[in-house]
């Protein structure tokens, strides 16, 4: 007790400005309801945690269902991505009786997902030829395919509003802080759902399976609702003057927001630049294994390397756009770093350094976090206040379909080189296997530097109070 006291008035003694976040609270935005708010990327993290990484592995080591279903199902919930858009404009427009905008879609959202994940475990035990009453393969695919979709939809939707939600309630000023602290929540939602789900399969068991699912389900039922509770005050004169207003259809709404050359090219660059940072997702720790010849816990570790350089990105994108920096410029430095990152990683191969290797997953989280926050800043900014969520659901579409498409061309790319070199397509010279690795990390590259040509117009020239008000003028 003593201990803890005197930690206690230790911790009251630092300054506030040396404390991440210190500063991200406003007068309509208390740092107990931003935070209360901010577990909705939580459980994003977590149901992303569980989807990708543990039952990617479960499926296909436990269950035996084959690797190409499995990359089908994972891929699913990319299909409802580009509906983000939409959502975001429905919640834009939402005319509610009390006059709610963003919690009906997260709520709905969230009631989607639960719903996903409740009878998923099921269906995968099914596919497996765990159940004890089997059902026909056609349906249990089916089924299958359909939670996958459920929990990929509500993910999406209810991410969509929330990000809107955060920002119609923070200030001008604490707003690029406020994006950083939801990608730290993010992250240690991933984190803590990893750690918890390999503790709880340890022992893997079907009926293990199916508490970890539906637990999963109905944490991400509690957190979010516990997010929402008075976030958004009931107004019902707010609800009768949007009843007087007439509703600009989506069509209309969306074809001048595209139509803009800054619109186009800053979405471009987005998918561009998401796709350059998430090709390695899935070669990242088989690198290292096997061509490395790493042990699984240090490969394990890489992806807390690429984690911490995230967290580090994240914390040191809020501190600059705070200080008033282009976000554009921001998303530009974290691909320039990437660059040596992926150099670091392509020579750790014939240089057989572990350590070159670690420091180059390092720097690939460092610029990724930057290159995210920056450019979510951004999209908060195109619309100004009139269709945010719109602006928010297009980032959300382009950024999600780029890490889809990424994921799946990386391990395509390394198993169609790996082919090729198999049939002596390039002789013995090229019959190295760190080769089909380097030729996903070479891509990769090759993107980045596009994406800086497509980035690079939009970057204002000249600093000032406003970022973006230069880059993308009134006419967004």
């Amino acid at each position: 007790m003593m201990f803890a006291q005197r930690f206690l008035r230790m911790a009251r003694q630092i300054p506030a400005g040396w404390l991440p976040f210190a500063d991200v609270t406003s007068q309509g935005l208390p740092l107990p309801r931003l935070l209360r708010l901010s577990l909705f990327k939580v459980s994003m993290g977590m149901t992303t945690a569980l989807l990708i990484g543990t039952l990617n592995r479960v499926m296909i080591v436990e269950l035996q269902v084959g690797a190409a279903l499995v990359s089908l199902m994972l891929a699913l919930p990319m299909l409802v991505a580009p509906l983000r858009a939409v959502t975001g404009y429905q919640s834009d427009t939402h005319r509610s009786a009390f006059g709610w905008k963003r919690v009906p879609f997260m709520w709905g959202g969230t009631l989607i997902q639960f719903f996903g994940l409740a009878f998923m475990p099921f269906a995968l035990l099914n596919l497996s030829g765990e159940a004890q009453n089997p059902l026909p393969t056609w349906l249990v695919e089916g089924v299958v395919a359909l939670s996958f979709l459920m929990v990929g939809a509500g993910l999406q939707t209810s991410q969509t509003a929330g990000l809107a939600l955060a920002t119609d309630q923070a200030s001008e000023e604490t707003r690029p802080r406020v994006v950083a602290l939801m990608y730290v929540m993010l992250l240690a939602g991933a984190v803590g759902g990893s750690l918890l789900y390999s503790v709880l399969l340890a022992d893997f068991k079907p009926q293990r399976l199916i508490q970890v699912v539906q637990g999963t389900g109905l944490l991400v039922l509690l957190f979010n609702g516990f997010a929402l509770w008075k976030q958004e005050g009931r107004n019902r004169e707010h609800a009768a003057a949007m009843k007087l207003q007439p509703q600009e259809p989506f069509r209309a709404v969306w074809s001048r927001f595209i139509a803009k050359p800054q619109a186009r090219r800053f979405l471009w660059a987005t998918f561009l630049g998401t796709m350059a940072f998430n090709m390695q997702d899935v070669v990242l720790e088989p690198y290292g294994g096997e061509i490395l010849h790493l042990s699984v816990g240090a490969t394990s570790a890489l992806t807390a390397m690429l984690a911490g350089g995230g967290l580090c990105g994240f914390l040191l994108a809020g501190r600059q756009l705070a200080r008033g920096m282009d976000p554009l410029r921001l998303a530009a430095l974290g691909t320039v770093l990437a660059l040596p990152a992926f150099s670091a990683v392509i020579f750790s191969a014939p240089l057989q350094a572990g350590w070159l290797f670690r420091a180059g997953a390092l720097g690939i989280g460092l610029g990724g976090g930057l290159f995210a926050v920056g450019t979510l800043f951004a999209a908060m900014r195109l619309e100004g206040k009139g269709f945010i969520g719109l602006a928010l659901g297009a980032w959300g579409a382009v950024q999600s379909t780029g890490a889809g498409l990424a994921m799946f061309l990386g391990g395509a790319l390394r198993d169609g080189v790996s082919q090729m070199q198999a049939a002596g397509a390039w002789g013995a010279d090229f019959a190295d296997p760190a080769l089909a690795y380097s030729v996903v990390y070479h891509v990769e590259m090759l993107l980045l530097f596009i994406t800086l040509v497509a980035i690079g117009p939009l970057v204002r020239r000249h600093t000032g109070a406003r970022p973006l008000a230069r880059a993308l003028p009134n006419t967004l």
